[in-house]
Order: C-alpha cells, then structure tokens, then sequence
C-alpha cells in the first residue's frame, strides 16, 4: 500500500479557477509530492473535453461553456454533485489508465451499494450506470504519469440542465441521482465521507487525511 492519501473539501467553488488550480499542481510536482484529492461542487457550468463535438451542444442557454484538456465530450456540473478531482502519480501508484478508471468506478459502485443502489460500469462508456442511466461520470487527463481532473456523481441536484446536451456525447442518454434511488434522506457531507474511504481503499492508500481547504 501506498501511505496516505490527502483530500481538500472545497465546497462550491466556479469552475475555471479550480481547472487552472489543477493544472498547476500537476505541472509543479515532484516525484516526493503526495497525492491529493480535491472535493467540491461547482456552480453551474458545461464543459466540452478535448474530443468535444459542437453537435453535442443542444441549447445550452445562459450556463457558460469551457472547453477543457480532458478526454470525453460535454457534461454538465452543477450544485448538489459531487465532484473529486484526482491529483495522483499514476506512474508511482502502478496502475494503467484503464485499471485506474476500473478502481474508480468500483469505489463509486461500492458507495451507491451502501446505499441500496444497485449499480454498475459500461467498458464501452466510462462512468457507472443504474438500470441503463448515468449517476457518475468520469473524465480523465493524465500528463507526465500524473492524473488531474476525475468523478462527478450526481447527489441531490437540478437535472434539467442534462436535457439542454448530449450528456458524454450520447443522444438520449438517461441521467439520474442518488436522492431519487436511495431509500431514505441523503446527506451530502456523508456521501463525500464515504466516498474518500471507498477512494483510500480501492487506490490501495493506507490511510486518508484532510488537508487545508484552500487551493492556489
């Protein structure tokens, strides 16, 4: 096991700075930097990875869009989902990108079935699915070994605004959240709790820690 495995709560924070935050972290470390994960919400905004099709793009109205360097299409983020930007040394940690996202997905799995919610990943299309509809998406960039960007599972918020795209390029495509499928009431603060643990677990750290809050 690696040792320990560092997680800022952020709370709801825009998006482009958080993405640049990100970017720099990545560029800056060294190979004795400790892995990080970011948890936060973002205020409403679209963003088109870098294999983005404009197509995709239905009515996207008054929420900004920003075209970003990770892989996939366009989703949507937004309050009441929770997102974990992961900052880890892929290289050091051993892992392929594909088993990377393998881990992920699990982690998301095993905290929906906490739950009650029966869920479960697509090899073809990245993220973890309950009865054909998306609950997390996942969207990756890997530079030099290091990964940045990550998850979104979708808790307790405003769907509409996945009715306005394509969501991950794909017509049609369901979209569903932890609040309309668990049977009793959802805390926010206790699903980002147990997703750091499932994180710790499934990415073979030994322990966790909360960092300060704040980001550069």
């Amino acid at each position: 096991m690696m040792a320990t495995l560092g997680f800022r709560e952020l709370g709801q924070v825009p998006y482009e700075p958080t993405w640049h935050a990100m970017q720099r972290f990545t560029d800056a470390r060294d190979a004795d930097t400790a892995d990080e994960v970011w948890l936060l919400e973002h205020t409403a905004v679209f963003t088109q990875g870098q294999a983005g099709k404009p197509e995709h793009l239905l009515f996207p109205g008054e929420i900004p869009v920003v075209q970003v360097d990770r892989g996939g299409q366009v989703t949507y983020h937004g309050p009441g989902q929770l997102v974990a930007y992961l900052l880890l040394d892929v290289r050091r940690l051993g892992f392929g990108v594909r088993e990377l996202v393998t881990r992920i997905e699990r982690s998301l799995i095993e905290l929906l079935a906490g739950y009650g919610v029966v869920a479960e990943a697509k090899v073809e299309a990245p993220g973890v699915y309950v009865e054909g509809a998306k609950i997390a998406s996942l969207g990756l960039r890997i530079r030099n070994g290091r990964s940045f960007h990550g998850l979104a599972l979708n808790v307790d918020m405003d769907l509409e605004p996945f009715r306005r795209i394509n969501p991950c390029g794909y017509a049609g495509l369901a979209m569903t959240q932890l609040r309309d499928l668990a049977a009793g009431p959802i805390d926010f603060a206790e699903v980002s709790a147990r997703l750091r643990a499932q994180l710790v677990s499934h990415l073979d750290y030994a322990e966790q820690k909360t960092l300060p809050g704040g980001i550069d």
